[in-house]
Formats: C-alpha cells, sequence, structure tokens
C-alpha cells in the first residue's frame, strides 16, 4: 500500500492488477486538473519544500499554481496525526508530488495499460462554494485533459455534487456518471436538492429509481447503506452498483454475493484475494 493519489500508488495498483484507477481532482489557481483527495493541503500526508509537516489544513487548491502545490511531498502519511492509524500499512514514497490528471493518464498509457477504465471524483461541494472553482470551470478543464489523452471512452465520471455529472453528460454523453450517495445520521447528500442538482428524493420510489432519472450509467452508494434488494432493485432499472468504500473481506464477500457491478477499495490485495477464493476472475497486472 503506498501514499494515496500519487504516480507511486497508481503504478502500484496497475502491478497487482485493478480493472480501474479510482482517483479524486481539484482545479489549482492556473487552471491545471491534480489528484487530490481534498481542497486543501491535507497535513495528514503534506510537508512543505523544508521538509516539515504542515501545521493544520493548508491553503486551497484554487489559490495555488501547479508549481505551487508540486513544491509539496506527499510521500508518507504524518506518524502525529490520527489519520496515519487508519493505514499503518502504507509504505512511504518520499519524494512524491501531488501529480496533475494529465501526467497519471499518461503513466498509464506508457505502462500498456490500454484496458484500465478511470473512476475520477470532482471535489466540488455545494455547501463550500468558495473552496473551489465553480463547477462550469471544474467540468471545463477536467473534459479537455480527458479528450486530450484520448481517453473518454474508459472514464467514468463520479461526483456527490450531481451538478458536475449533469454537466458532463450534456457535454460528453459518452462519459459514464456515477452517482455518489451516502445516508447517515450525520450526512445524506441524497436528502439535499444542493446536492442533487435540484432533485427531490421523495419523488422517486428507491435512491436507484432517482440516478436514472438524473441520466446516471451507475450508482455509487456507500457500502453500508445498502442491502442485496437495493442492488437488485437499481440494476432493474438499467443502473450499475458500484458501492464505496469496501475495505474488508468479509464486506467484499457480501458485496459479490448481492452481484454488484463492480466494487470501490483502498485494498486491491485483500479484494483480489476474496476474488480468487471465489474462483472470479481476476484482472492482470501491468508490469513497470
Amino acid at each position: 500500500m503506498l501514499p494515496e493519489n500519487t504516480l507511486a500508488a497508481f503504478e502500484n495498483a496497475l502491478a497487482m492488477g485493478v480493472t480501474t484507477l479510482e482517483m479524486d481532482v481539484a482545479i489549482t489557481s492556473d487552471g491545471v486538473a491534480v489528484i487530490s483527495h481534498d481542497a486543501a493541503l491535507n497535513p495528514a500526508l503534506t510537508r512543505d519544500a523544508q521538509g516539515q509537516w504542515i501545521k493544520a489544513s493548508g491553503p486551497l487548491i484554487k489559490t495555488l499554481t501547479l508549481e505551487q502545490v508540486q513544491s509539496y511531498d506527499v510521500g508518507r502519511l504524518n506518524p502525529g496525526h490520527a489519520y496515519a492509524k487508519s493505514f499503518t500499512q502504507q509504505q512511504p514514497r518520499d519524494g512524491e508530488r501531488i501529480p496533475t490528471l494529465a501526467s497519471v493518464l499518461k503513466r498509464v498509457k506508457d505502462l500498456g495499460a490500454t484496458d484500465v477504465q478511470f473512476d475520477i471524483e470532482t471535489k466540488v461541494f455545494p455547501n463550500k462554494p468558495n473552496d473551489t472553482v465553480a463547477p462550469e470551470d471544474f467540468v471545463r478543464i477536467m473534459l479537455g485533459v480527458i479528450r486530450e489523452a484520448g481517453v473518454v471512452d474508459r472514464v467514468m465520471i463520479q461526483s456527490f455534487d450531481w451538478r458536475t455529472l449533469q454537466m458532463f453528460q450534456a457535454a460528453e454523453p459518452r462519459i459514464r456518471t456515477m452517482y455518489l450517495t451516502i445516508q447517515n445520521r450525520n450526512n445524506n447528500n441524497v436528502a439535499d436538492p444542493a446536492w442533487t442538482a435540484g432533485r427531490m428524493q421523495r419523488d422517486y420510489p428507491t435512491v436507484g429509481h432517482m440516478v436514472k432519472a438524473a441520466g446516471g450509467a451507475i450508482w455509487a452508494p456507500n457500502f453500508n447503506d445498502i442491502d442485496a434488494q437495493a442492488v437488485t432493485t437499481a440494476q432493474a432499472q438499467g443502473v450499475q452498483v458500484m458501492p464505496w468504500t469496501v475495505n474488508e473481506p468479509a464486506d467484499m464477500g457480501r458485496m459479490l454475493d448481492w452481484k454488484v457491478d463492480g466494487i470501490i477499495t483502498d485494498y486491491p490485495n485483500r479484494l483480489r484475494e476474496v476474488m480468487r477464493e471465489r474462483d472470479v476472475s481476476l484482472p492482470v497486472g501491468i508490469k513497470k
């Protein structure tokens, strides 16, 4: 397990054997799409040019140029940060920088992984509009990179903010859209029309129906929020189901029992082992 959202981590996943690389995107002040889970620099994994851990959530990426963003080292977790306790198996790769989306797509091409898909999340927040560039600019910049790389047919765009998914559908119908949902006591984007591009949950019998009506090809729910019936109901609507983030083997097995269409995980090695035990066909790794 290597540092998240880095070229080293993507190469490791390809070598292991995966069907899809999942990543999150932010946009810099000079309009470059970069790979980052957070809208701001994260103190759990970010060191400055002097090798010092940043003390708190850093500057918003939208306020930094690409050169400034890449002056930070994201090659290991801060051992003093609580986040590090969740990923004790992560191996450091000092010197790793926040990569651009274009560089990830190029690296995959250079490695000959021509069948690998890309699941790319737009990190946009209706409740924090000033944290990122506007959704329209987000979509325009990302789409330009995807088209330039010639991978339109291999890309899925996912988001909790369904506005960006609607924009992608209008701008490039060939790109599959993946509707992220979470439904628990503290977070429920399905219940808030600000997140669902104005749709109201009460107007649909199930979330699967809601995703279908929005034009989504894929529903990506939190795996804790679904059951077997939710999966089959969505699939009956022609909507694929790909739950996130499934990290424990028992949960992976349950998702496979329910015949989900894909599984998003931080641990593809664990998923491969579960699949192997069930005689499920495994993707072939790519040699570096």
